[in-house]
């Protein structure tokens, strides 16, 4: 059975920079696009960004285009997401996915002050 377990969530000043976290498994995890998405209060889950197995293609929604990195790392079965310039519109749940799988982590909350 697929399990993602997200971290690196945290309270964050505007400005700043977190890392997220997403260690995968029971899945032969360097065969799968693998995707970031975010729930923030009252809003629909949407897209953040996506890379594919090998990590040569990666796709951001534009609200984070430019200050977002999506990464993975096969050898380790982790996908990550560096967060610069963080701004409060991005507090959020962030989730990690399979979309492939329909697979979903537990998620984790990110918190930007101003």
């Amino acid at each position: 059975q697929v399990q993602l377990v997200e971290s690196g969530g945290g309270l964050v000043q505007a400005g700043g920079s977190l890392r997220l976290s997403c260690a995968a498994s029971g899945l032969a995890f360097r065969r799968y696009i693998m995707g970031w998405f975010r729930q923030a209060p009252g809003k629909e889950r949407e897209f953040v960004a996506h890379i594919s197995w090998s990590g040569g293609s990666t796709t951001y929604s534009d609200s984070v285009k430019g200050r977002f990195t999506i990464s993975r790392d096969n050898a380790k079965n982790t996908v990550y997401l560096q967060m610069n310039s963080l701004k409060t519109e991005d507090t959020a749940v962030y989730y990690c996915a399979v979309p492939g799988l329909g697979s979903w982590g537990q998620g984790t909350q990110v918190t930007v002050s101003s």
